[in-house]
């Protein structure tokens, strides 16, 4: 009997505590703001919320509850809905997309139970490919971490988990045509090695590490490169696969027919020649998931360059990217079903 409730007295203590710090979250008003439209900015509506504020600091408003510039104030805690929501927004915020997009919406349950796991190609000491409009140079892991980013935040607005493994603190999803080279890139924090073999080795670590922690059946990753050739050979979009592996060969597949549909009603009488092959490349030999290699373009042909150039046409590929994704989870959910 003394052991239940001792249990009764921890939980009931715990509660006591969280709720205790949840209502000493503070504020100060701004400059004409009287209690109601403090309140409203801090997402607290109706009778209730005031009854409580005024109990909780009435020893620091003015004359009629008035509210006193630079005296910090004690909201009471969200209750209901509001914290749903509060809890909500705080959960779907990605920093790493930029001030304006880093909050989302998740519009669907479409990948409900996939993970992620999203690389942009070279970054940090190595631009990768550079091809060039004039005397503008276009650097091949800018327009690469571009595709990831709004490739990221499709897939977790359709409910997935998604790891960026090259990152940016500053740069967020750009719309302009020219993106400046920085060397700011991590591997998720981490500087990434100039020696090519170490930063490889990183990026396959850092996913093989993260895939042993993810408890998801479905776990895809993906690499996301601008291939560089002759200026005068325009190319369509390559998907390279690990060999011996069909998961990944499936997917590979999976996002050349996609492709192949979307320029079929997008540029109808174009054709899209882009290929599947096997590669034997160091990142798709040691890394667990099942992974695609996509190479998206010449980096140096004029017609290419439009590719990633346009944001709209960045949006467009990154679309195009995980309605494969979708595609690939809903055919291995039947299959395993």
């Amino acid at each position: 009997m003394k052991f239940k409730l001792s249990i009764i007295f921890a939980l009931f203590l715990t509660i006591f505590c969280a709720n205790r710090l949840q209502a000493q979250e503070k504020a100060f008003p701004k400059k004409g703001e009287g209690v109601t439209l403090f309140l409203k900015r801090h997402n607290r509506t109706g009778a209730a919320y005031q009854t409580q504020f005024i109990e909780l600091n009435k020893n620091k408003l003015g004359k009629g509850n008035a509210l006193r510039m630079g005296v910090k104030y004690t909201l009471p805690p969200l209750q209901g809905k509001e914290a749903a929501a509060a809890a909500s927004k705080r959960a779907n915020y990605e920093p790493l997309f930029g001030k304006e997009l880093a909050s989302y919406k998740v519009t669907s349950s479409e990948l409900k139970g996939a993970c992620f796991y999203l690389v942009s190609g070279h970054g940090g000491p190595d631009p990768g490919a550079i091809g060039r409009i004039g005397k503008i140079e276009l650097h091949e892991d800018e327009y690469a971490y571009d595709i990831v980013l709004r490739l990221a935040r499709n897939l977790m607005m359709k409910g997935a988990k998604v790891h960026i493994i090259i990152q940016d603190a500053k740069d967020g999803i750009r719309d302009d045509k020219y993106l400046k080279n920085s060397k700011r890139e991590t591997c998720m924090g981490s500087p990434i090695p100039f020696n090519q073999v170490r930063r490889l080795k990183q990026r396959s670590d850092k996913i093989n590490a993260l895939f042993k922690q993810d408890r998801y059946a479905y776990k895809r990753a993906i690499f996301v490169h601008v291939d560089s050739r002759n200026k005068g050979h325009q190319t369509d979009v390559f998907f390279y696969h690990q060999d011996k592996n069909s998961e990944s060969k499936h997917l590979a597949k999976t996002m050349r027919t996609t492709f192949t549909h979307k320029y079929k009603k997008h540029q109808p009488g174009r054709g899209f020649t882009g290929t599947v092959d096997g590669r034997n490349l160091y990142v798709l030999r040691h890394t667990t998931p099942a992974s695609v290699f996509v190479e998206l373009g010449n980096i140096q042909n004029s017609f290419d360059q439009q590719r990633i150039i346009l944001s709209d046409n960045r949006q467009a590929l990154a679309n195009w990217l995980c309605e494969g994704f979708v595609t690939d989870y809903n055919r291995y959910r039947k299959k395993t079903r």
